[in-house]
Protein backbone atom coordinates (compact mmCIF):
# COMPACT_ATOMS: atom_id res chain seq x y z
CA UNK A 1 0.00 0.00 0.00
CA UNK A 2 0.92 3.71 -1.32
CA UNK A 3 -0.99 6.12 0.63
CA UNK A 4 -4.23 6.49 2.01
CA UNK A 5 -6.60 9.27 1.34
CA UNK A 6 -9.44 10.30 3.53
CA UNK A 7 -11.99 12.84 3.15
CA UNK A 8 -12.58 15.56 6.03
CA UNK A 9 -16.04 16.22 5.95
CA UNK A 10 -16.89 19.40 7.64
CA UNK A 11 -19.34 21.98 9.37
CA UNK A 12 -19.38 25.45 10.09
CA UNK A 13 -15.83 26.02 8.75
CA UNK A 14 -15.43 22.56 11.57
CA UNK A 15 -13.82 19.53 11.16
CA UNK A 16 -17.06 16.90 11.86
CA UNK A 17 -16.06 14.18 14.81
CA UNK A 18 -16.72 11.68 12.31
CA UNK A 19 -14.36 12.96 10.42
CA UNK A 20 -11.51 12.60 13.65
CA UNK A 21 -12.68 9.11 13.58
CA UNK A 22 -11.57 7.97 9.64
CA UNK A 23 -8.17 9.80 10.17
CA UNK A 24 -7.64 7.83 13.01
CA UNK A 25 -8.23 4.81 11.46
CA UNK A 26 -6.33 6.16 8.73
CA UNK A 27 -3.17 6.70 10.50
CA UNK A 28 -3.50 3.27 12.07
CA UNK A 29 -3.66 1.26 9.26
CA UNK A 30 -0.93 3.42 7.60
CA UNK A 31 1.29 2.60 10.04
CA UNK A 32 1.00 -1.16 9.76
CA UNK A 33 1.07 -0.73 5.99
CA UNK A 34 3.93 1.63 6.23
CA UNK A 35 1.61 3.93 4.07
CA UNK A 36 0.93 7.76 4.04
CA UNK A 37 -2.16 8.85 5.31
CA UNK A 38 -3.13 12.23 3.54
CA UNK A 39 -6.70 14.37 4.37
CA UNK A 40 -8.82 16.06 1.54
CA UNK A 41 -10.85 19.11 2.40
CA UNK A 42 -13.04 21.30 0.02
CA UNK A 43 -13.11 24.59 0.36
CA UNK A 44 -11.66 25.12 3.15
CA UNK A 45 -9.27 27.10 5.96
CA UNK A 46 -5.90 26.47 7.40
CA UNK A 47 -7.44 25.93 10.77
CA UNK A 48 -9.62 22.90 9.53
CA UNK A 49 -5.91 21.54 7.73
CA UNK A 50 -4.42 22.34 11.39
CA UNK A 51 -6.89 20.06 12.90
CA UNK A 52 -7.16 17.68 10.84
CA UNK A 53 -2.78 17.11 11.53
CA UNK A 54 -3.68 16.42 15.45
CA UNK A 55 -5.22 13.27 14.59
CA UNK A 56 -2.09 11.53 12.65
CA UNK A 57 -2.83 12.90 8.89
CA UNK A 58 0.78 13.51 7.31
CA UNK A 59 -0.56 15.60 4.56
CA UNK A 60 -3.99 17.81 4.21
CA UNK A 61 -4.43 18.83 0.97
CA UNK A 62 -7.47 21.76 0.45
CA UNK A 63 -8.97 21.79 -2.65
CA UNK A 64 -10.52 25.68 -3.07
CA UNK A 65 -13.06 25.74 -6.60
CA UNK A 66 -15.41 28.74 -6.59
CA UNK A 67 -17.76 26.97 -9.10
CA UNK A 68 -18.73 25.09 -5.87
CA UNK A 69 -21.21 27.18 -3.64
CA UNK A 70 -23.07 24.71 -2.48
CA UNK A 71 -22.72 20.85 -1.58
CA UNK A 72 -22.87 18.33 -4.97
CA UNK A 73 -21.96 14.91 -4.49
CA UNK A 74 -21.06 14.61 -8.18
CA UNK A 75 -18.31 17.28 -7.88
CA UNK A 76 -17.65 16.60 -4.25
CA UNK A 77 -16.69 12.63 -5.85
CA UNK A 78 -15.21 14.18 -9.07
CA UNK A 79 -12.38 16.37 -6.86
CA UNK A 80 -11.79 12.99 -4.11
CA UNK A 81 -11.38 10.97 -7.39
CA UNK A 82 -8.89 13.43 -8.72
CA UNK A 83 -6.94 13.71 -5.81
CA UNK A 84 -6.53 9.72 -5.18
CA UNK A 85 -5.25 9.96 -8.86
CA UNK A 86 -2.61 12.65 -8.41
CA UNK A 87 -1.66 11.25 -4.89
CA UNK A 88 -1.44 7.91 -6.44
CA UNK A 89 -4.15 6.43 -3.67
CA UNK A 90 -4.80 3.00 -3.32
CA UNK A 91 -7.35 3.08 -0.52
CA UNK A 92 -9.77 5.78 -0.03
CA UNK A 93 -12.11 6.26 3.40
CA UNK A 94 -14.94 7.95 4.43
CA UNK A 95 -17.29 7.92 6.96
CA UNK A 96 -20.43 6.26 6.40
CA UNK A 97 -22.88 8.71 7.23
CA UNK A 98 -25.26 10.93 4.99
CA UNK A 99 -22.47 12.51 3.16
CA UNK A 100 -20.01 9.38 2.96
CA UNK A 101 -22.60 6.76 1.57
CA UNK A 102 -23.36 9.13 -0.93
CA UNK A 103 -20.03 9.96 -2.24
CA UNK A 104 -17.84 6.86 -1.60
CA UNK A 105 -19.66 4.71 -4.32
CA UNK A 106 -19.51 7.29 -6.76
CA UNK A 107 -15.92 7.48 -6.23
CA UNK A 108 -15.27 4.10 -6.15
CA UNK A 109 -16.81 3.93 -10.36
CA UNK A 110 -14.02 6.69 -11.06
CA UNK A 111 -11.62 4.85 -9.86
CA UNK A 112 -12.64 1.59 -11.10
CA UNK A 113 -12.51 0.28 -7.22
CA UNK A 114 -14.50 -2.17 -4.84
CA UNK A 115 -16.21 -0.89 -2.34
CA UNK A 116 -16.91 -2.01 1.42
CA UNK A 117 -20.12 -0.19 3.19
CA UNK A 118 -20.39 0.20 6.56
CA UNK A 119 -17.48 -1.50 8.23
CA UNK A 120 -16.51 -1.78 11.91
CA UNK A 121 -13.06 -2.58 11.69
CA UNK A 122 -9.63 -2.32 9.40
CA UNK A 123 -6.68 -4.45 9.30
CA UNK A 124 -3.79 -4.66 7.34
CA UNK A 125 -2.50 -8.40 6.79
CA UNK A 126 -0.67 -9.98 4.18
CA UNK A 127 -0.28 -7.00 1.92
CA UNK A 128 -4.06 -6.45 1.94
CA UNK A 129 -6.81 -4.93 4.07
CA UNK A 130 -9.23 -7.17 5.56
CA UNK A 131 -12.69 -5.32 6.20
CA UNK A 132 -15.35 -6.85 8.57
CA UNK A 133 -18.73 -5.27 8.24
CA UNK A 134 -22.17 -6.57 9.50
CA UNK A 135 -24.67 -8.85 7.84
CA UNK A 136 -28.17 -10.18 7.75
CA UNK A 137 -29.11 -7.55 10.09
CA UNK A 138 -26.19 -8.03 12.50
CA UNK A 139 -26.70 -11.50 12.90
CA UNK A 140 -23.07 -11.76 11.74
CA UNK A 141 -20.16 -10.19 10.39
CA UNK A 142 -18.15 -10.76 7.56
CA UNK A 143 -14.51 -10.57 6.72
CA UNK A 144 -13.82 -8.87 3.31
CA UNK A 145 -11.19 -8.36 1.27
CA UNK A 146 -11.00 -6.10 -1.53
CA UNK A 147 -8.59 -7.52 -4.92
CA UNK A 148 -9.19 -4.35 -7.15
CA UNK A 149 -5.69 -2.16 -7.43
CA UNK A 150 -7.55 0.77 -5.31
CA UNK A 151 -10.21 0.44 -2.76
CA UNK A 152 -12.65 2.30 -0.32
CA UNK A 153 -14.37 1.85 2.65
CA UNK A 154 -16.82 3.76 4.61
CA UNK A 155 -16.54 3.94 8.30
CA UNK A 156 -19.20 3.46 10.50
CA UNK A 157 -19.50 6.34 13.20
CA UNK A 158 -18.76 5.94 16.56
CA UNK A 159 -17.17 2.47 16.21
CA UNK A 160 -13.57 3.95 15.30
CA UNK A 161 -12.40 6.17 18.46
CA UNK A 162 -10.96 9.81 17.46
CA UNK A 163 -7.49 9.92 19.45
CA UNK A 164 -5.31 12.27 19.06
CA UNK A 165 -1.94 12.04 17.48
CA UNK A 166 -0.15 14.99 16.05
CA UNK A 167 2.35 14.92 14.02
CA UNK A 168 4.25 17.17 11.25
CA UNK A 169 2.01 17.73 8.67
CA UNK A 170 2.50 19.53 4.88
CA UNK A 171 0.26 21.07 4.13
CA UNK A 172 -0.93 22.19 0.32
CA UNK A 173 -3.44 23.63 -2.10
CA UNK A 174 -5.06 21.76 -5.55
CA UNK A 175 -6.63 22.73 -8.57
CA UNK A 176 -9.36 20.56 -9.92
CA UNK A 177 -11.93 21.87 -12.99
CA UNK A 178 -15.33 21.39 -12.73
CA UNK A 179 -17.84 20.85 -15.82
CA UNK A 180 -21.45 21.96 -15.81
CA UNK A 181 -22.21 18.36 -16.10
CA UNK A 182 -19.99 17.63 -12.76
CA UNK A 183 -22.30 20.35 -10.88
CA UNK A 184 -25.66 18.57 -12.66
CA UNK A 185 -26.84 17.84 -9.11
CA UNK A 186 -26.46 19.86 -6.04
CA UNK A 187 -28.13 21.05 -3.12
CA UNK A 188 -30.22 24.29 -3.49
CA UNK A 189 -31.76 24.47 0.41
CA UNK A 190 -30.81 22.61 3.49
CA UNK A 191 -33.74 22.62 6.17
CA UNK A 192 -32.13 21.62 9.62
CA UNK A 193 -33.15 22.15 13.34
CA UNK A 194 -30.34 24.03 14.77
CA UNK A 195 -28.63 22.34 17.34
CA UNK A 196 -30.42 19.36 16.75
CA UNK A 197 -28.02 15.75 17.15
CA UNK A 198 -28.32 13.74 13.94
CA UNK A 199 -28.40 10.11 15.58
CA UNK A 200 -26.04 8.53 13.40
CA UNK A 201 -23.06 10.76 15.20
CA UNK A 202 -24.82 10.85 18.74
CA UNK A 203 -22.78 8.95 22.04
CA UNK A 204 -25.92 9.21 23.45
CA UNK A 205 -29.29 7.98 21.71
CA UNK A 206 -32.68 7.95 23.46
CA UNK A 207 -35.72 6.64 21.21
CA UNK A 208 -38.95 5.90 21.84
CA UNK A 209 -41.84 3.00 20.47
CA UNK A 210 -45.35 3.38 20.26
CA UNK A 211 -45.86 2.66 23.71
CA UNK A 212 -45.45 6.96 23.85
CA UNK A 213 -48.76 6.75 22.40
CA UNK A 214 -48.92 10.05 20.70
CA UNK A 215 -46.61 12.83 19.67
CA UNK A 216 -47.40 15.09 22.19
CA UNK A 217 -46.09 12.57 24.86
CA UNK A 218 -42.59 13.06 23.04
CA UNK A 219 -41.27 15.67 24.89
CA UNK A 220 -40.74 12.46 27.76
CA UNK A 221 -38.04 11.18 25.15
CA UNK A 222 -37.17 14.85 24.38
CA UNK A 223 -36.08 16.17 28.08
CA UNK A 224 -33.93 12.99 29.00
CA UNK A 225 -32.04 13.26 25.55
CA UNK A 226 -31.16 16.92 26.14
CA UNK A 227 -29.90 16.04 30.08
CA UNK A 228 -27.77 13.36 28.63
CA UNK A 229 -26.94 15.55 25.55
CA UNK A 230 -27.91 13.32 23.39
CA UNK A 231 -30.44 12.74 20.37
CA UNK A 232 -33.52 11.75 19.66
CA UNK A 233 -34.40 8.69 17.96
CA UNK A 234 -37.37 6.44 16.80
CA UNK A 235 -39.21 3.42 16.10
CA UNK A 236 -40.54 2.37 12.28
CA UNK A 237 -43.91 2.13 14.01
CA UNK A 238 -43.70 5.93 15.69
CA UNK A 239 -42.40 7.12 12.23
CA UNK A 240 -44.91 5.75 10.47
CA UNK A 241 -47.47 6.88 12.69
CA UNK A 242 -45.93 10.29 11.50
CA UNK A 243 -44.85 11.27 15.24
CA UNK A 244 -41.60 11.73 14.55
CA UNK A 245 -39.55 12.64 10.96
CA UNK A 246 -37.78 9.70 9.42
CA UNK A 247 -34.61 11.41 10.05
CA UNK A 248 -34.95 10.20 13.53
CA UNK A 249 -35.66 6.40 12.62
CA UNK A 250 -32.98 3.22 14.15
CA UNK A 251 -33.97 0.25 12.67
CA UNK A 252 -33.34 -1.64 9.38
CA UNK A 253 -34.87 0.63 7.57
CA UNK A 254 -33.63 3.72 9.44
CA UNK A 255 -30.18 4.14 10.54
CA UNK A 256 -28.00 1.98 12.04
CA UNK A 257 -26.41 3.69 15.03
CA UNK A 258 -23.48 2.49 17.25
CA UNK A 259 -23.66 4.82 20.23
CA UNK A 260 -21.90 4.46 23.39
CA UNK A 261 -25.41 4.59 25.14
CA UNK A 262 -28.68 3.70 23.63
CA UNK A 263 -32.06 4.15 25.76
CA UNK A 264 -35.00 1.94 24.95
CA UNK A 265 -38.40 3.53 25.75
CA UNK A 266 -41.40 1.09 25.19
CA UNK A 267 -39.70 -0.37 22.36
CA UNK A 268 -40.46 -4.08 22.42
CA UNK A 269 -37.26 -4.96 20.35
CA UNK A 270 -38.58 -6.38 16.92
CA UNK A 271 -35.50 -7.79 15.09
CA UNK A 272 -36.03 -4.87 12.39
CA UNK A 273 -35.35 -2.28 15.15
CA UNK A 274 -32.45 -4.06 16.97
CA UNK A 275 -30.43 -4.42 13.60
CA UNK A 276 -30.19 -0.55 13.75
CA UNK A 277 -29.12 -0.35 17.13
CA UNK A 278 -27.38 -3.59 18.66
CA UNK A 279 -24.11 -2.37 17.45
CA UNK A 280 -24.51 0.38 21.20
CA UNK A 281 -21.73 -0.13 23.74
CA UNK A 282 -24.17 -0.49 26.06
CA UNK A 283 -28.25 -1.15 25.54
CA UNK A 284 -30.79 0.35 28.62
CA UNK A 285 -34.27 -0.88 27.94
CA UNK A 286 -37.45 0.33 29.77
CA UNK A 287 -41.03 -1.32 29.05
CA UNK A 288 -43.82 -2.23 31.15
CA UNK A 289 -43.56 -5.57 29.81
CA UNK A 290 -41.22 -8.16 31.16
CA UNK A 291 -41.42 -10.33 28.32
CA UNK A 292 -40.70 -8.12 25.63
CA UNK A 293 -37.92 -9.40 23.36
CA UNK A 294 -35.33 -6.33 24.17
CA UNK A 295 -34.90 -7.41 27.51
CA UNK A 296 -32.81 -10.07 25.72
CA UNK A 297 -30.59 -7.98 24.25
CA UNK A 298 -30.36 -5.33 26.44
CA UNK A 299 -27.15 -4.98 29.66
CA UNK A 300 -29.51 -3.03 31.74
CA UNK A 301 -33.42 -3.56 31.77
CA UNK A 302 -35.83 -0.82 33.91
CA UNK A 303 -39.69 -3.03 34.04
CA UNK A 304 -42.29 -0.48 34.40
CA UNK A 305 -44.64 2.46 33.21
CA UNK A 306 -42.20 4.61 31.07
CA UNK A 307 -44.77 7.66 31.91
CA UNK A 308 -43.52 7.06 35.35
CA UNK A 309 -39.81 5.87 35.30
CA UNK A 310 -38.50 8.80 32.66
CA UNK A 311 -39.73 11.85 34.29
CA UNK A 312 -37.64 10.57 37.52
CA UNK A 313 -34.86 9.64 35.74
CA UNK A 314 -34.29 12.54 34.18
CA UNK A 315 -34.62 14.16 37.27
CA UNK A 316 -32.34 12.47 38.79
CA UNK A 317 -29.83 12.70 35.60
CA UNK A 318 -30.46 16.44 35.45
CA UNK A 319 -29.12 17.21 38.85
CA UNK A 320 -26.04 15.33 38.06
CA UNK A 321 -25.64 17.05 34.55
CA UNK A 322 -27.08 20.61 35.29
CA UNK A 323 -28.93 20.06 32.53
Amino acid sequence: MKNILVFLETSNNALKRTSLEVSTAASQLAAGANAKAIGVVINSNNDVAGAAAKYGLSEIINVNNAKLTAHSSTAVAKIIAEVAKAEGADCVLFAANAAGLEIAPRVAVKLDAGYVADCIALNYDSNNIIAKKPIYAGKAVAKTTVETPVKVFSLRPNVFSAAENPVSANFKELSVELSDKDLSASVVNVMKNEGKLDVLEADVVVSGGRAVKGPENYYLIENLAKTLSGAVGASRAVVDAGWRPHSEQVGQTGKTVSPTLYIACGISGAIQHLAGMNGSKYILAINKDKDAPIFKNCDYGLIGDMFDILPKLTEKISKITGK
